[in-house]
């Protein structure tokens, strides 16, 4: 599949060369009138990133790293730059970047991040010779004064963060590009593949050194998009590969006391739930209760505050709920467990058999990662499985009813993982040593080489 879609895109080429210089061109014109808007809108931006501060959704002190202002000196010597918008791309970055520094000691590694919660995680978990700092914001002054000073040798851009002017800007300053994990997502595919965009994309993709995406899928996407065959390679998901981190003392000993109570309870977990799927949820848990009054529901929302907003509620409506950052015992009664803390997901999993992934009970949501349920050895249940309240509630109770099922579900999930995940992490490190770090100089290399 992946073959033939490579066949047509070359032969498109092929039978257009001329076709694909006019693409080029188109795309170029896109991107100046895209440069000229973001100088035009700096002033703007700038003032939305005070107000956001003001809201507490940037960071009261390193707010201006947003702006391209660095916090931390710049160490001399080769510098590879990484950059997750989210926790999630975040957490997926660290065991490449751990095995490269592992490989090139010498090598220095500045990662950046958007979102406080990624913020609030990493900057406690990571290993201390890796940077950390906030991402410019996509404006020509702000990414022209993050390269300036911290001139890396290269970029690796995880997912799907793909801006105009940091890609445009690092390409003219001669910096090799990677996009690991990546992905398009429906909506986005339609967005780029536009006439006004297509030219856009097609010339951001051609300045990549290496794209690697995480499906097949993906990499036809990418493909349709235009990016250069050549440059796509597989290496698998790096979801699978998320290491535990992130778990403070106090969490771990008190996740371990939370197995020792819920050894007699029926245990589900419901993670990533979006706004309004809590509803559903909620539920199946009070169906659930009618038959299995020894249940016990787990709720992760996406965010902490409608976590509070979830348990503020139940606690009015009179029902026995228990907040995760409350670190309290669970008292006589408790049936429902929310959780308002962040990087203790993977943890947390290892207390449930079942696991309901969230952003795939409504309309309009795409799913979210299961690969950290299926760790954990959970029987997962998505929207590929249950179509709805009632079939959630059905296929639930089957499980609870049914151990040789359950455990055989479990079995089946976690031998999937670990089939998955075997070697991802060393093969996009030989893709990265080939296509990026043997671009850097001689005189670097043999510096960085072991």
């Amino acid at each position: 599949m992946v073959g033939l879609g490579l066949t047509l895109w070359c032969g498109e080429v092929t039978e257009g060369g001329g076709e694909e210089n006019r693409t080029m061109k188109k795309g170029l014109v896109v991107y100046k009138l895209y440069r000229a808007l973001s100088y035009g809108l700096s002033p703007l931006i700038h003032l939305h990133l005070r107000w956001r501060r003001f809201l507490g959704l940037e960071h009261p002190l390193r707010w201006p790293e947003r702006l391209g202002h660095p916090s931390r000196p710049r160490r001399p010597g080769p510098l590879l730059w990484f950059h997750a918008v989210s926790l999630g791309e975040g957490m997926i970055a660290i065991p490449v970047i751990k095995h490269c520094i592992r490989r090139m000691p010498h090598l220095h590694v500045l990662m950046t991040i958007t979102t406080m919660s990624a913020f609030e995680v990493l900057s406690k978990s990571l290993p201390s010779e890796i940077i950390l700092q906030f991402s410019p914001v996509d404006t020509p002054t702000s990414i022209h004064s993050f390269l300036d000073y911290w001139k890396p040798n290269a970029i690796v851009l995880m997912e799907s963060e793909l801006w105009p002017n940091l890609i445009m800007d690092a390409s003219r300053n001669g910096i090799t590009l990677a996009l690991l994990n990546a992905r398009i997502s429906e909506k986005s595919f339609k967005y780029w593949s536009g006439p006004v965009l297509l030219p856009l994309i097609s010339l951001m993709l051609s300045k990549f050194s290496l794209i690697v995406p995480l499906s097949t899928e993906q990499g036809i996407r990418l493909q349709l998009l235009q990016a250069p065959p050549h440059i796509i390679h597989f290496s698998g998901d790096l979801k699978y590969v998320i290491e535990d981190f992130g778990v403070h003392d106090r969490g771990r000993n008190n996740i371990e006391n939370l197995r020792v109570q819920l050894t007699q309870k029926k245990v589900w977990m419901a993670s990533s739930i979006h706004r309004g799927e809590e509803e559903i949820i909620l539920g199946v848990h009070f169906a659930l209760m009618q038959q299995q009054p020894n249940i016990l529901t787990i709720i992760v929302p996406r965010h902490l505050q409608q976590g509070r907003e979830i348990a503020r509620k139940l606690e009015k409506e009179g029902q026995n709920v228990l907040l995760r950052s409350q670190y309290e015992k669970f008292k006589a009664g408790t049936n429902i467990y929310v959780v308002d803390t962040l990087g203790e997901l993977r943890q947390l999993y290892t207390l449930t058999p079942i696991a309901v992934i969230g952003g795939s009970l409504l309309p309009g949501l795409s799913g979210h990662n299961i690969s950290e349920a299926a760790a954990a050895g959970c029987a997962v249940l998505t929207v590929l499985q249950v179509s709805g309240k009632l079939e959630l509630e059905k296929a639930l109770l089957e499980l609870f009813t049914n151990a040789t099922l359950l455990e055989a579900r479990g079995r089946a999930a976690k031998e999937v993982f670990c089939s998955l995940s075997c070697g991802i992490v060393e093969k996009t490190w030989s893709l990265l040593n080939f296509h990026i770090f043997d671009r850097f100089s001689s005189e670097e290399s043999k510096s960085l080489r072991l």
